[in-house]
C-alpha cells in the first residue's frame, strides 16, 4: 500500500470497530472539532482522509465567483460532497434548513439568495463548528442567517417551519438515518423540498470496510445504497425522490481518503472495490401538499 503522511487531524483510534452508535456519534464529533479547529489556526483543513479542502471528495465543489463575498474560512471548513445549492432552486423570502452546517459555507450562500425577508438556519452539533459558522457570519455581515446547536436525528425547530432543507455530506454520518429523514419530513412545511448532496453506494461495502470508524467519518461507510435510501425516503411520506450521481472516485482518489492506519489494514483489491462502491450523489424529495 502507498505511503501517505500520517494527519494530527485523525483520531488514533480510527481503526477501531464501531461497537455502538454513540462510537460512531462520538468519533464524528470529535473529527469535526478537531477540523473547525485546524481552519480556526491555519485556514485549512490542510490533511486527513475524513473529509478535507483538498481530498477527491471535497474539492472544487463551489465556482470561485459565488465564494468572493464569503469569508475563506467558511470555504475552507467546507467538507462537503457536492454543491446542494445547484438543485435547491432558492427564491426570495424562503426558510432554509442546512443539516451539519459546519463553517457555516451553505448556510450564508442560501441567505443570500433567500434575501432579507428569508431565513437560513444551520444546525450542528459541534461548538467548534457553531464558533466557526458564526465568526464567518458575523465577518460576512449576513443578519438573517441562524446557526443552531443540536443534532440531526432531533432538529430544535417546530413542526412545517422550513420551505427547503439542504445537506452536504451529513446524513451519512448518522447511525440512524430513520430518524434524521423523519424529523427532516417533519419539520418541512407541506409542498417543502429536500435537496441534499451526499455519498452514496452503487453496491453493498464490504464488512471489513464498514469496521473503521474512520470511514465512518469520512463519510463512506455510514452511506446508503441508492434504493434503500429511495425507500427510505418513501417510507418517512415523501414522494419523487430522485438520486443523481454527481461524481465518481478511482482507486487513487481513494488512497488520498484513507488514512494510513486504515490503509495498512486494506490490501490493493480491497481498496479498489471500496473505489468501485460509492459516489457522490444528489438527492431530491418534496413533502405532498402545498404552501
Amino acid at each position: 500500500m502507498t505511503d501517505k503522511k500520517y494527519c494530527p487531524c485523525c483520531s488514533s483510534d480510527e481503526t477501531r470497530n464501531p461497537s455502538a452508535s454513540a462510537d460512531i456519534k462520538e468519533f464524528v464529533r470529535r473529527t469535526y472539532s478537531k477540523a473547525a479547529k485546524q481552519v480556526s489556526i491555519s485556514g485549512s483543513t490542510s490533511c486527513c482522509g475524513s473529509g478535507t479542502q483538498k481530498d477527491p471528495i471535497t474539492k472544487d465543489l463551489y465556482p470561485e465567483d459565488i465564494l468572493a463575498d464569503i469569508p475563506p474560512e467558511a470555504a475552507a471548513a467546507s467538507l462537503g460532497c457536492a454543491n446542494p445549492l445547484v438543485l435547491a432552486d432558492l427564491k426570495p423570502g424562503e426558510v432554509v434548513l442546512d443539516l451539519g452546517s459546519g463553517g457555516g459555507l451553505d448556510v450564508l450562500l442560501s441567505a443570500k439568495r433567500v434575501g432579507p425577508t428569508g431565513k437560513a438556519y444551520g444546525l450542528d452539533m459541534t461548538d467548534e463548528m457553531l464558533e466557526l459558522a458564526r465568526e464567518n457570519q458575523r465577518k460576512a455581515g449576513i443578519d438573517n442567517a441562524e446557526f443552531l446547536k443540536g443534532e440531526i436525528e432531533n432538529i430544535p425547530l417546530p413542526d412545517a417551519s422550513v420551505d427547503v432543507i439542504i445537506s452536504n455530506c451529513v446524513i451519512n454520518l448518522s447511525p440512524d438515518k430513520d430518524k434524521v429523514i423523519a424529523e427532516a419530513y417533519r419539520v418541512l412545511k407541506p409542498g417543502g423540498r429536500l435537496a441534499i448532496a451526499d455519498i452514496v453506494l452503487k453496491k453493498p461495502l464490504s464488512p471489513k470496510a464498514k469496521q473503521y470508524l474512520a470511514l465512518w467519518a469520512g463519510c463512506i461507510a455510514g452511506a446508503l445504497e441508492i434504493e434503500e435510501y429511495k425507500t427510505k425516503l418513501l417510507r418517512a411520506g415523501f414522494i419523487e425522490p430522485e438520486i443523481e450521481i454527481a461524481r465518481e472516485y478511482a482507486y487513487s482518489d481513494v488512497l488520498e481518503m484513507i488514512p494510513q492506519d486504515v490503509a495498512n489494514q486494506m490490501s490493493d483489491r480491497e481498496v479498489r472495490e471500496l473505489a468501485e462502491s460509492f459516489v457522490s450523489a444528489f438527492v431530491r424529495a418534496k413533502k405532498p401538499g402545498t404552501i
